[in-house]
């Protein structure tokens, strides 16, 4: 008989993810609902330069993903993966310097955004320090998962393992390559990738973060969770195999389909796409699983508040990925692509899926680790209804909105005119469906006080067990049974499972992205573009800055509806110079690509000071800084160092002469505001004199082009 071993599961850690789980939950939904009505009420951006849409948006998406759903993965997590091991966690001291951390990392995205500190990368906005942190606080947390696994006491690796494994592979890869950029200063970096290459790159890692960091993870908590609230077995083992293998290597090849219609080769768009529909499968085989693991249950979960909540994530779950595919077929995503459609489905997936399922979790887990009941079902009921009421009235009215929003757009007259000339008047058409989602949106943070009541009463009530003694029959070498199934084999063996992963995620990933680097004619140049100018550049630093990305677009696709309201489309050899790419997946306001020579120098001033006297009924925020601000140009040999290091043609040299280029165009632009009426003293050194270069130069090169020039695209 084996000999039994004793051992303490460290709860410790779980409460301390849990409790900041929560608090940034508080946080961001905050910072999210302030973004709603300030979409309604633009004086709520309160002409301060840390509290405008452009700046706190990114701040919101941080604080959601990596602060709240991230806590709320390790919580899960480390609960999870000692009880499936039958071991404590590898280290004590690695999770505590997991926890903080990671905490220091929100902390120092909560910094830095704020104050216009962003590599302007969707869902990576981070700078490149934090990047850093992020790396070494990653990888921490995969020796300690590992080195528990490995020194596990049950053999077998349960599912809910094998997407822990998948996520933290995964995430690895992605962030490394996400992030591959040069420093400029301590918190100013340059992309390594440029234009089209670097949009391929980033949405590489923008759907795959969602994927990996937003599914996989929270599907192994799924696997876990959901059966143990409901004390029923998984629905299907073989159908996990096939939800598991077939996810982690489909989705990795589905990031194009964020860049359909763009001037991403077709190739690369279709191989997008044809993964995203092929995705429907493998993720609804994981919906059944999960909904069919309450077989015989269904009576618990009209009395159940825990299976309340993870009945509507599973169902998000199933909704939003259904309707991940759905937008990547290309007449679909004609429709919903640049509107408040896609708003809608990424909250259906972040408060549904994950939001609701974090709820359930934290319902089911805090009594038990407190060694008690859950304070109030009826509370906990109530908020079951208020999320599921703020999810409806949150994404429905976006629905609505963006396919108004496209109509508008895409309307022509009987007599071939577009029928809303004036982008406007497209704005506000939605604002009462604005309105509309943040009444849902404070309905959903309103019940996340109700369960922050619910678990301090709970946890009053109980006593918290730190150190959970347990015990189990020590390892013994497995023989396995003749008619044992395949896959056991691999669940014996962790690193064979980690080995196989990691191949299953990287083949995607290589075969769209190797070309986009090798094969040059899939970015083809344009003789007449050129390098930004250095106050271009510096005006360019100062619109990813403000978030200006989170409301505009630079990508005029080839509609009819898009050419005749913006101009000639856009094309790939357009944007070999922008690190980043400012391509942007909203139009809140119109597209910028051509947006060059269209208006004076005066109207750019005036709009930037105050947006309404320029467009009365606009709801983008005024930013009177950049008037009276000194421009910085403290950097701008070095930015032009780093840019000849990645082949920018400039001049050798150019560097020493390029603060004298800078002060000359400036002083250009200066003078041009001084003859229509701006009498401001030392006007040529002032931000706004850069930012109105740089919006001066979008999408003017290509007017340059003779006519017998000939452009080979790749369309």
């Amino acid at each position: 008989m084996s000999n039994i071993e004793h051992f303490k599961y460290d709860n410790g850690i779980v409460r301390n993810f849990a409790l900041a789980s929560i608090i940034f939950g508080v946080i961001g939904m905050l910072v999210g609902l302030l973004l709603a009505l300030q979409l309604v009420f633009p004086v709520l951006n309160f002409d301060l330069p840390y509290t405008t849409f452009g700046r706190l948006r990114p701040l919101h998406t941080n604080a959601v993903i990596f602060a709240f759903v991230g806590n709320g993965i390790f919580m899960g997590v480390y609960y999870s993966l000692q009880r499936l091991c039958k071991a404590p966690m590898y280290s004590k001291l690695l999770s505590n310097i997991h926890f903080w951390g990671w905490q220091a990392i929100i902390l120092a995205a909560a910094i830095t955004l704020p104050l216009g500190m962003t590599s302007s990368h969707e869902y990576a906005e981070l700078e490149w320090p934090i990047d850093i942190a992020i790396a070494v606080i990653w990888i921490i947390f995969g020796i300690n998962m590992f080195g528990t696994i490995l020194k596990r006491r049950e053999k077998h690796l349960y599912v809910a393992i094998w997407f822990y494994i998948a996520t933290w592979v995964t995430v690895t890869i992605l962030h490394v390559f996400n992030n591959l950029e040069i420093p400029v200063s301590m918190m100013k970096s340059i992309p390594v990738f440029a234009g089209v290459q670097d949009a391929l790159v980033q949405w590489w890692y923008g759907h795959n973060a969602v994927a990996f960091f937003l599914t996989t993870p929270y599907l192994g908590l799924m696997y876990y969770f959901l059966p143990k609230a409901a004390n029923r077995p998984v629905y299907s083992y073989k159908l996990s195999i096939i939800h598991f293998w077939a996810l982690i290597f489909i989705y990795i090849w589905a990031g194009p389909h964020h860049l359909l219609y763009t001037s991403l080769p077709d190739w690369a768009q279709s191989l997008g796409m044809v993964f995203s529909l092929m995705l429907i499968a493998p993720s609804w085989g994981g919906m059944l699983n999960g909904l069919l693991t309450l077989r015989g249950a269904w009576d618990r979960v009209r009395t159940d508040p825990v299976l309340k909540f993870m009945v509507v994530a599973v169902t998000a779950y199933g909704m939003s990925t259904f309707e991940g595919p759905m937008m990547s077929i290309k007449s679909f995503n004609a429709i919903t692509h640049y509107t408040d459609w896609t708003i809608a489905h990424v909250h259906v997936g972040a408060l549904g899926w994950n939001g609701m399922l974090t709820f359930g979790v934290l319902y089911w887990l805090i009594p038990k680790i407190y060694n008690t009941k859950l304070y109030s079902k009826s509370l906990a009921n109530i908020h079951f209804w208020m999320g599921t009421l703020g999810i409806m009235f949150y994404a429905i009215p976006l629905y609505w909105g963006g396919v108004t929003q496209q109509l508008m757009w895409k309307q022509f007259t009987p007599d071939g005119y577009l029928q809303y000339t004036n982008f406007l008047e497209t704005v506000t058409q939605i604002i009462p469906m604005y309105a509309l989602r943040s009444v849902g949106g404070l309905i959903f943070f309103l019940g996340l006080f109700v369960m922050i009541y619910n678990l301090f009463k709970t946890m009053k009530a109980g006593n918290f067990v730190s150190d959970e003694e347990s015990s189990a029959p020590a390892l013994e070498v497995y023989v396995p049974h003749p008619k044992e199934h395949w896959h056991r084999w691999i669940e014996r063996k962790s690193l064979t499972l980690t080995g196989f992963a990691l191949i299953a995620v990287i083949i995607g990933g290589l075969i769209e992205i190797i070309p986009m680097m090798m094969v040059e004619s899939n970015v083809p140049k344009i003789a007449t573009v050129q390098p930004y100018t250095p106050l271009e550049l510096e005006g360019r630093d100062l619109y990813i800055r403000e978030g200006c990305v989170g409301c505009h677009s630079q990508m005029i696709r080839p509609f009819r509806s898009e050419t005749e309201r913006y101009g000639e489309f856009s094309k790939s050899g357009e944007f070999i110079y922008d690190r980043p790419f400012l391509w942007g997946s909203k139009r809140t306001g119109p597209d910028l690509h051509r947006i060059g020579s269209k208006y004076s120098d005066i109207w750019h001033y005036n709009h930037m000071l105050d947006p309404q006297s320029m467009s009365p009924g606009s709801i983008m925020p005024a930013y009177p800084w950049l008037i009276t601000d000194d421009l910085d140009v403290t950097s701008i040999v070095k930015k032009i160092r780093v840019l000849q290091t990645l082949n920018t043609p400039y001049p050798p040299g150019y560097e020493t002469i390029a603060e004298d280029d800078l002060r000359k165009q400036a002083s250009m632009i200066a003078d041009n505001l001084k003859k229509d009426g701006i009498d401001q003293e030392g006007l040529e050194n002032k931000e706004i004199v850069a930012l109105i270069a740089y919006l001066q130069r979008l999408g003017t090169d290509i007017k340059k082009m003779k006519k017998d020039d000939q452009i080979v695209e790749n369309k």
